[in-house]
C-alpha cells in the first residue's frame, strides 16, 4: 500500500490546529511557532504532491479510495488533476505568509481580562490551520458527498475568525465595531449556509438519479458519474439536469462570490483582520470557482452550456459593478473586496467562455489573484495597523517616510490591475482571448474592467502614498524585517509567474482539455473566427 500523500497533506494542518490549540496559555509565542511549523510541513507535502504529479498522465492521480458509508455509496475518495494540484499548492504557500503577517493580531485579546478563560492567540492560529485543512480536502475530494462535507464545514472556523478576531481599526467605538463584526460573521454564515442547503438537495437528487440508472446502484464518486455520463449509462431528463446544475451552481456562486449573491464579502473582508481577509478571498472563495470547473461542467455538461448566456451576463455585471464600487470606496479593505468581486467575474467569464484559453486563463487567474490579493491586502494591513484607520482619507505622503511600504504597496497594486510582467496579466489576457474567440461582445464589455481597475488602484496609491506628509504619516515606521519576509516572496512570485508561466500552464492545460471534453466543446476554428469578422 502506497503512502497516502493526499490524506497527509490535509491532515498536517488539521493536526497542527489541534496541537496549537493545546499549547498552554502563557506560551503564546510557542503557539505561533507551532502553527508556522505545521504550515511549512504542509508546504512540503504539497510540494511532494506537485513533484509526483505527471501532467501527461491519468486525469486523477495519487488517488485514494476507501469504503466509508457503504449503504449509501459514500466513499473516502481523493484524487488530484492539474487544476487541483495548482489550488492545493496555492493554499499551502499562502498560509505561512498569513501566519507571519498575523503574528501579533490576537495578542490584544490575550491581554484582556476575559482572556483568563480562553487562549485567543492559540485559537486564532488553530482556526487558520483548520480552514486550510478543510480547503485542501475540498480541492482533493472526488466523492461528491465528501466534498460537500468540507465545503460546508469550513464555514464554522471562518465564522469565529471573522466574529471573534475582527479588525479593531475603525472610526467607531469598540462596542459598535463588535456589532459590525458580529453582523459580518452572521451574514457570511447565513449566505453560505443557504447555498449549502440548496446544494445538499441537489446532491441528494444526483444520488437518486444515479441509483435509478447505474447497475451498481447509487454513488457519489465523481469519476464514476462522469464516466457514466460520457458512456450514456447515466442520463438525465433535461429539466432534471438543469435543476441539479442550478442547485450546485447557486452554492458555488455564493462562495465565489458572483453578483448578485456577493454582498457578504465586503462586510466579511472589511471586518476581518488582514490575514483572515486574505484567507477568505485568496483561498476559500477559490473553492467556488474550482467547483464550477470540477462539478458543474463535469457532472452537468448540457445544463452548463444551457446556462452559459446567463452566467456570462452575471460575470460581466460582477466585473463592471465590482470595479465601479471599488472606485467609490472610502474604506481601503472594502475597496480590495470589491476589486476581488470584479476579478472573480473574470474567472467565471473564463470558465463559461467554454474555450481552452478561457479556462486555462481562469485557472491561472485563481492562482495569480490569490497571490496578488494576498500581497496587496497584507501590505494594506501593515499600513492600517500603523495608523489605526481603514479610511483612505486618513493617509497621505507615506512614500516619503516609509518607502519600502509604499513600494511594495505599489507593486502589489500594479499586479492587481494586471500590469504586463506580473502574473495576473497573463491570466487576464488568456481569459479575454478565450472570450473574444467565442463571445466578442462579452470580451469588449469585460475590457472596461481593466480600465476601471487602473483607476481605483492608482487613485488609492495617490491618495495614501503621495502628496503632503500628514501628521500621522510623519511618524510612520517602514516595514519591519518580519513584514518584509512576508511580502517580498509574494511579490517575487507575482513577477516570476508573469515572466515565466509555463510551469503552471503545463500542469493546468491537460486538466482543462479534459474539462472541455466533458462539455463536448472545442475551440472555435480559424474559419469560424474569420466568419465573425
Amino acid at each position: 500500500m502506497s503512502f497516502p500523500l493526499l490524506t497527509a497533506t490535509a491532515v498536517a494542518p488539521a493536526l497542527g490546529a489541534v496541537v496549537t490549540a493545546a499549547v498552554p496559555s502563557a506560551r503564546r509565542t510557542a503557539a505561533k511557532w507551532t502553527a508556522l511549523a505545521f504550515s511549512l510541513i504542509t508546504v512540503g507535502l504539497a510540494a511532494a504532491v506537485l513533484i509526483r504529479f505527471e501532467p501527461g498522465g491519468d486525469r486523477y492521480q495519487l488517488t485514494e479510495s476507501h469504503s466509508w458509508i457503504a449503504d449509501f455509496g459514500v466513499r473516502y475518495e481523493l484524487g488530484v488533476d492539474g487544476i487541483a494540484v495548482a489550488m492545493v499548492a496555492l493554499t499551502a504557500v499562502i498560509v505561512p505568509f498569513l501566519i507571519g503577517a498575523g503574528w501579533n493580531d490576537a495578542d490584544h485579546a490575550q491581554d484582556a481580562p476575559a482572556a483568563r478563560r480562553w487562549r485567543p492567540t492559540q485559537g486564532f492560529f488553530a482556526l487558520i490551520l483548520m480552514v486550510e485543512a478543510m480547503v485542501v480536502m475540498s480541492f482533493m475530494a472526488t466523492d461528491v458527498f465528501l466534498f460537500y462535507i468540507f465545503f460546508e464545514a469550513m464555514l464554522i472556523p471562518l465564522y469565529f475568525l471573522i466574529g471573534g478576531f475582527g479588525d479593531r481599526a475603525g472610526e467607531h467605538p469598540e462596542s459598535e465595531q463588535a456589532k459590525q463584526r458580529s453582523y459580518a460573521a452572521v451574514k457570511f454564515l447565513l449566505y453560505n449556509l443557504a447555498g449549502g442547503l440548496v446544494m445538499l438537495a441537489a446532491v441528494i437528487g444526483l444520488y437518486v438519479v444515479a441509483a435509478d440508472d447505474l447497475a451498481g446502484g447509487g454513488t457519489f464518486s465523481l469519476q464514476t458519474l462522469v464516466e457514466a455520463r460520457a458512456s450514456g449509462e447515466l442520463t438525465f431528463a433535461e429539466s432534471t439536469e438543469r435543476w441539479l446544475f442550478l442547485g450546485f451552481f447557486f452554492a458555488f456562486a455564493i462562495k465565489a462570490p458572483l453578483w448578485p449573491v456577493h454582498t457578504w464579502l465586503p462586510n466579511a473582508m472589511g471586518e476581518s483582520t488582514a490575514p483572515v481577509a486574505v484567507l477568505i478571498t485568496a483561498v476559500v472563495d477559490k473553492v467556488g470557482t474550482f467547483a464550477m470547473l470540477r462539478f458543474c461542467l463535469g457532472l452537468f455538461p448540457e445544463a452548463s452550456v444551457w446556462a452559459t448566456p446567463v452566467v456570462l451576463v452575471l460575470a460581466l455585471v460582477s466585473i463592471v459593478y465590482g470595479a465601479l464600487l471599488a472606485l467609490g470606496q472610502r474604506d481601503m479593505k472594502r475597496l480590495i473586496a470589491y476589486a476581488s468581486i470584479s476579478h472573480f467575474g473574470f474567472i467565471i467569464l473564463g470558465i463559461f467562455a467554454m474555450t481552452s484559453q478561457g479556462q486555462s486563463g481562469a485557472t491561472l487567474y485563481m492562482i495569480n489573484h490569490g497571490v496578488a490579493t494576498a500581497a496587496l491586502m497584507l501590505v494594506a494591513g501593515f499600513l492600517i495597523s500603523r495608523r489605526g484607520s481603514r479610511l483612505i482619507g486618513d493617509y497621505g505622503g507615506v512614500q516619503k517616510t516609509a518607502p519600502l511600504l509604499a513600494g511594495t504597496f505599489l507593486v502589489a497594486g500594479l499586479a492587481t490591475l494586471s500590469l504586463p510582467g506580473t502574473g495576473p496579466f497573463v491570466s487576464e489576457f488568456l481569459v479575454l482571448v478565450g472570450t473574444f474567440s467565442r463571445y466578442p461582445v462579452a470580451g469588449i464589455v469585460a475590457c472596461t474592467g481593466i480600465v476601471l481597475a487602473a483607476l481605483y488602484v492608482l487613485i488609492l496609491y495617490q491618495r495614501t502614498m503621495t502628496g503632503p506628509v500628514t501628521e500621522a504619516a510623519g511618524k510612520m515606521r517602514d516595514l519591519r524585517p518580519r513584514e518584509l519576509a512576508v511580502v517580498t516572496p509574494l511579490i517575487a512570485l507575482l513577477i516570476f509567474l508573469g515572466v515565466f508561466p509555463k510551469p503552471l500552464t503545463d500542469i493546468v492545460n491537460p486538466a482543462v482539455n479534459h474539462t472541455m471534453s466533458d462539455v463536448g466543446k472545442t475551440d472555435p476554428a480559424p474559419a469560424e473566427l474569420e466568419a465573425r469578422k
